[in-house]
């Protein structure tokens, strides 16, 4: 029995997609595929309802690079209510605790830096986080007491933008994997004692995507009636830019495809490569493999199928 061809058409690489707030990030998936009728799907990092901002979508070979993505850091600018604590610690929840103290701007800047670096942070309870298999938004939701063990997360940079008036204050953080934003203004309301929680939150950047460079889904649509969707598709090796690439001849590529490890010369190497890291095979200018180095060999861990 011939396999059944999977419905859809055939496009490769990301799309870097601008989110509008009020949908979810598996909503933002379901237009795409939608408006452009991959046949396959995939995004490269949860954002809130409430969030705008960079969202990389992946079509076809590329949905096998999305947990790469999802590892890469991101930028975020957001704007923090002070003086109330809500359940879900942004402006879509309920308020739960109340402060009349403000702290002064110089205390607040201040404040900052004790955010900065490998932080212990514990997720917000409404957040996509699994507990026994199940979300723990979808608990939440159910009024099943959930807590969150702390997790330690990296803030590459935190900083004051403006303090537009004494209820407000506005941030930019860069951090890696498994920061949340809402996480941050409810433990700096704390430290502060004022209390506090996200009104706004834009994702600036997630690794290479960036806002500037993202599109809308009514840009989208436009590209996909034009005929121009190569235009504003973001190719596998683009946003792979941050794993080392090495050139492989074509027998290595053949190799690498069928799933067998190949022999590296080590002078070849990109700088600072050491046993166990990753690289990107490229052939001609297109991925071959993603990689892990054993020793002298090259094992594959993804392969793709141009």
């Amino acid at each position: 029995m011939s396999r059944r061809r999977p419905r859809g058409r055939p496009i490769h690489g990301w799309l870097s997609i601008d989110k509008p707030q009020g949908m979810t990030s598996t909503q933002v998936v379901s237009a795409v595929k939608r408006i452009t009728d991959a046949q396959k799907v995939g995004h490269g990092g949860t954002l809130d309802p409430l969030a705008t901002g960079v969202l990389p979508v992946a079509l076809g070979e590329a949905t096998k690079t999305v947990q790469y993505v999802m590892d890469a850091p991101k930028a975020y600018r957001f704007t923090i209510r002070l003086g109330a604590r809500t359940d879900t610690d942004d402006s879509e929840g309920t308020v739960v605790a109340t402060s009349g103290s403000r702290p002064a701007t110089e205390d607040l800047a201040a404040a900052l830096g004790g955010f900065v670096g490998e932080i212990e942070q514990r997720p917000p309870t409404y957040a996509a986080v699994k507990v026994q298999g199940e979300r723990a938004y979808d608990l939440a939701r159910r009024g099943e007491a959930v807590e969150l063990a702390p997790r330690t997360v990296r803030i590459d940079r935190l900083a004051l933008v403006e303090r537009p008036d004494p209820d407000h204050v506005v941030l930019e953080m860069e951090c890696g994997k498994g920061a949340y934003v809402r996480a941050l203004a409810r433990d700096l309301g704390e430290a502060l004692g004022c209390l506090g929680h996200v009104v706004q939150l834009r994702r600036t950047r997630v690794g290479g995507f960036t806002a500037a460079e993202s599109i809308s889904l009514e840009a989208l649509e436009q590209a996909v009636a034009n005929d121009t969707l190569p235009q504003v598709l973001v190719p596998v090796a683009t946003a792979l830019v941050g794993i080392p690439a090495l050139a492989v001849t074509e027998p290595q590529a053949d190799r690498l495809r069928a799933g067998q490890p190949i022999v590296v010369t080590p002078q070849l190497l990109p700088e600072r490569t050491g046993d166990g890291a990753v690289l990107r095979a490229m052939r001609s200018g297109r991925v071959v493999a993603l990689a892990r180095l054993d020793g002298p060999e090259l094992a594959p861990l993804r392969v793709f199928n141009w």
